[in-house]
C-alpha cells in the first residue's frame, strides 16, 4: 500500500479467497455480477430520470459484457459440478485514489 504521513493513497480488500463447490461459486460470482448490472441500469435510469424528451439511447455495452459474463460462468462451473470438481477463487477489489 502506498501511504504518506498524511493520506492513505491506496486500499486493497480482498473479497474471495477460498475453495467452494461449483454451486457456491456461482452463487457467489452472480450475487457480485448482479449488484454491478443493477449500478450501471440504475446509473442510466438516473440520467434520464425527469427528461421526458430523452430517447434513452446508451451504450449498453457494459451491462451486456457482465450479462454474458453471468452465462459463461454458470457454462463453466456446471462443466466443474458434473465432474464433482471443486473451485478456487480469489478476486481483490484495488481502490486507487487519483491525483
Amino acid at each position: 500500500m502506498n501511504t504518506t504521513a498524511e493520506q492513505k493513497t491506496t486500499q486493497k480488500i480482498n473479497l474471495i479467497n477460498g475453495e467452494y463447490t461449483a454451486s457456491e461459486a456461482l452463487d457467489i460470482v452472480n450475487s457480485v455480477l448482479k449488484v454491478k448490472i443493477n449500478f450501471h441500469k440504475l446509473n442510466r435510469l438516473s440520467i434520464t430520470e425527469g427528461n421526458n424528451k430523452d430517447e434513452c439511447v446508451y451504450d449498453n455495452g457494459r451491462i451486456n459484457e457482465l450479462m454474458d459474463a453471468q452465462k459463461t460462468t454458470k457454462e463453466f462451473l456446471s462443466q466443474a459440478q458434473s465432474s464433482g470438481k471443486k473451485i478456487k477463487m480469489h478476486g481483490v477489489i484495488h481502490i486507487e485514489i487519483e491525483e
